[in-house]
C-alpha cells in the first residue's frame, strides 16, 4: 500500500515543476521519444480539521499530485491501478480517441487492482483541465487532480498557482446517496445543504457536507503561497466538487478572467466570478508592490460555507480566516456566462443538424434523467461525422445542472431565445427553468458520455451518450 502523505504535498504547481523541461518546450522528436508518465491511483491520509481520512490520490513517483506538461508533448500515460479495487481516469477537457477517455463501460472497462493502461495521443490545446475517476463514486474521495497543459510558445512572466476545490465528508459516498434516495435512515436533504439554511426559490446543496477544501486543507490551516511584490499571478482554479458550487473572490481585490475550461476568453475584469461543478478559471491578479496578503476565496453557492487559499508577499501579515463568510453567496445562474465572449470562436456555420435535450427529475424521489430516461434506459444522442451540431438543453427542474459533453468541446451560442458568441468549454451550467444552447463540431467519432457533472445526480440517472462512427 502506498504510504501516507502529508496534506501538505498538493503543494502549488509551478512551471518550474518535476516536467518542467516538457513545459519549457522540448523538440518534437525528443518529445515524442519520451517515457511515458507514470501515475498511479492509490490511497493515502488526509487530515480535515484534525481528523484522519483515507482519500484517494492520482500521483506521480515523486509524490506530484496530477501532471504539468506541454503541448509539444504528446500525452503519454502509463496508469497503474494501487488503490485496492477497480477504477479508470477520465482526462476531463481533453479530445482523447474515445477508447482513451476513460469511462468504464464506454471507452474500456475499468482496471483491476494491480493492473495498468497506457495512453498515447497527441494534445489539441493547452489549458487548465484535470483528471478523475469515472468509476462509481470514487471522485467524491478525492479521486482527481489537476492537469495542465503548457503552451510552450506563449510567454511566461507570471507567477503560476493551481487552486483544486473538493467538498468532503467523512461519511462515505454511498452512504450519502443512500440518504439522498431516503434509505439507511439519513433524511433527504434539499433545504439549501447544511448548517440550517432556509430553502430557496430553486433548490441548491443537496448534499450537507462536513468540510470544503482547498488544495487539501481548510480555512483552520490554509495554504499559503508565497508571491512577489508588484508581481503578476495566473491562478488557475479548477472545481473538483462532487456536488457544490462555488463563488471565487478575492478580499476586494479584482481580476481579469481570461480563461475558461482552459480556453481563452476576452479578458474580463472582476471582484466575484462563479464557478460550478467541473469548471474552470484562470485569473491574472496584479499584486500591491509592498506587502500584501490576498484571500482566494471560494464561497458554498447560497451559503456561507467558504474555504481558500492565501498569496502573501515576504513579511506580510497573514490574518485568519472564518469558515464562515459574512453572507451568503448568491445561487451560480447564467448572466457571467452570457457576459463572456470566446477570444478564438468556432468557424461560422449553420447547424447541420439540432439536438433538444430536456433535463428532467427531482429531488423526490431522488431520481434524475435526460428526456425522462435514465442512464441505461435511454436511447442516447445520434450524429453524424462532420456536422455542426447545436445541442440546445432545457432544465425542467428546480436544480442547476453542469452539463459535461466528453471528448468535444463546445462554445456556448444562447441562453433562451438569445443569441451571442459565448465561452468555448467543455462544461456549461444550465440554471433551472432555462434553455442553453451550444455549438460543436462532431469530428471526433466514438461513443462518448454525457452527463451531469454533479456526482449524485449523474449515479442517479442523468447521463447517456453521444454516438457517431468515423465516415
Amino acid at each position: 500500500m502506498p504510504h501516507p502523505i502529508s496534506r501538505r504535498d498538493l503543494l502549488t504547481l509551478t512551471a518550474a515543476g518535476a516536467l518542467g523541461a516538457a513545459a519549457g518546450g522540448a523538440p518534437p522528436a525528443a518529445a515524442a521519444a519520451a517515457a511515458p508518465v507514470v501515475l498511479t491511483v492509490g490511497r493515502r491520509t488526509l487530515e480535515v480539521d484534525g481528523r484522519a481520512a483515507s482519500v484517494f490520490a492520482i500521483r506521480q513517483p515523486d509524490g506530484q499530485q496530477g501532471l504539468v506538461t506541454s503541448i509539444a508533448t504528446p500525452f503519454r500515460v502509463d496508469l497503474r491501478n494501487d488503490c485496492g479495487e477497480p477504477t479508470l481516469i477520465h482526462w476531463h477537457g481533453l479530445t482523447p480517441p474515445s477508447r482513451q477517455d476513460g469511462v468504464p463501460g464506454l471507452s474500456a472497462p475499468a482496471l483491476p487492482p494491480g493492473a495498468s493502461a497506457s495512453y498515447d495521443f497527441p494534445l489539441a490545446f493547452s489549458g487548465t483541465l484535470w483528471m478523475h475517476s469515472h468509476q462509481g463514486l470514487q471522485e467524491q474521495s478525492l479521486m482527481s487532480a489537476p492537469l495542465i497543459i503548457h503552451d510552450a510558445a506563449a510567454p511566461r512572466d507570471e507567477q503560476e498557482v493551481v487552486l483544486m476545490l473538493h467538498d468532503f465528508a467523512f461519511r462515505s459516498p454511498q452512504e450519502i446517496f443512500a440518504g439522498l434516495r431516503g434509505k439507511a435512515g439519513m433524511p433527504n436533504d434539499d433545504s439549501g445543504g447544511g448548517g440550517g439554511r432556509m430553502m430557496m426559490t430553486m433548490d441548491l446543496n443537496d448534499v450537507a457536507f462536513d468540510a470544503f477544501l482547498a488544495n487539501d486543507r481548510t480555512l483552520a490551516d490554509p495554504e499559503v503561497v508565497r508571491v512577489a511584490p508588484g508581481g503578476r499571478v495566473r491562478l488557475r482554479i479548477i472545481n473538483a466538487a462532487a456536488a457544490s458550487g462555488f463563488s471565487i473572490t478575492l478580499g476586494g481585490m479584482r481580476a481579469t478572467l481570461v480563461a475558461v475550461d482552459g480556453h481563452p476568453v476576452q479578458p474580463m475584469t472582476g471582484s466575484r466570478f462563479p464557478l460550478a461543478m467541473a469548471q474552470r478559471l484562470d485569473l491574472l491578479i496584479d499584486l500591491p508592490r509592498g506587502r500584501a496578503a490576498v484571500p482566494v476565496l471560494a464561497v458554498l453557492e447560497g451559503a456561507r460555507e467558504q474555504t481558500g487559499i492565501i498569496l502573501a508577499t515576504a513579511g506580510a501579515r497573514v490574518e485568519k480566516r472564518a469558515a464562515q463568510a459574512a453572507t451568503a453567496a448568491p445561487p451560480l445562474d447564467f448572466a457571467a456566462e452570457a457576459a463572456l465572449r470566446a477570444a478564438r470562436p468556432l468557424a461560422p456555420r449553420a447547424p447541420d443538424r439540432v439536438l433538444r435535450v430536456d433535463l428532467t427529475g427531482s429531488m423526490h424521489p431522488y431520481v434524475w434523467s435526460l428526456n425522462g430516461r435514465t442512464y441505461g434506459q435511454d436511447t442516447g444522442l445520434k450524429v453524424s461525422q462532420g456536422e455542426r451540431v447545436e445541442l440546445v438543453m432545457t432544465n425542467r427542474t428546480m436544480m442547476s445542472h453542469p452539463m459535461h459533453l466528453h471528448g468535444h468541446v463546445f462554445q456556448v451560442v444562447a441562453g433562451n431565445d438569445k443569441r451571442f458568441s459565448g465561452a468555448i468549454r467543455d462544461t456549461v451550467l444550465v440554471p433551472p427553468m432555462m434553455s442553453v444552447t451550444v455549438a460543436f463540431d462532431a469530428d471526433n467519432p466514438g461513443r462518448w458520455a454525457f452527463h451531469c457533472h454533479n456526482l449524485y445526480h449523474m449515479h442517479a440517472g442523468m447521463m447517456t451518450t453521444l454516438d457517431y462512427s468515423a465516415a
